[in-house]
């Protein structure tokens, strides 16, 4: 099976979201069918959908892999599984310690009842779009256009850079 690239979105805001971040991309990092071949800055971000919490820490990082998009979705909530999330139903976008979305894979769309590709919200969210574009600006997340031509379109003006790559072995 060859190799291939996928974008995931990293994120929490509990007192251990920057260690658990940075655990989750060593645990992807060791998985056998993944590399993590580029991480970006870490992003303070004001929570989206649920604004009553505190602010969010906000990475994204470059994958190769082997797996299809369900093998890695299932890899991705194991993580975040291992590293102590817990989620809540009753509020989806609440609080959390560590995310781990699937926003890109190579594998082109992908639907069906666990997964949609690429993500069908990241063209809305500055909080994905930021970090991403300092990776990948030409990156094509939608039939809008490429991540760079979607955040044009955002507020990104409360999102701060709090690390530079690299903050994710510290």
């Amino acid at each position: 099976m060859a190799t291939r690239d996928a974008w995931i979105a990293l994120g929490g805001n509990q007192a251990s979201t920057r260690a658990e971040l940075s655990e989750a991309i060593a645990r992807l990092d060791a998985h056998p069918a993944i590399a993590v071949t580029a991480v970006s800055s870490l992003y303070r971000t004001p929570p989206w959908g649920d604004e009553d919490q505190p602010d969010f820490l906000n990475a994204v990082a470059k994958l190769a892999t082997d797996l299809d998009p369900p093998s890695l979705l299932r890899v991705l909530l194991a993580t975040e599984s291992v590293l102590g999330r817990e989620r809540a139903p009753a509020r989806r976008w609440g609080p959390r310690s560590i995310d781990l979305d699937l926003l890109w894979h190579a594998d082109g769309s992908w639907r069906d009842d666990e997964l949609e590709l690429p993500h069908p919200r990241m063209h809305e969210r500055a909080f994905v779009l930021v970090p991403l574009a300092e990776l990948a600006p030409e990156l094509a997340v939608t039939e809008v256009g490429s991540v760079a031509q979607c955040l044009a379109n955002l507020d990104s003006g409360s999102i701060h850079c709090v690390a530079s790559p690299g903050w994710e072995g510290n």
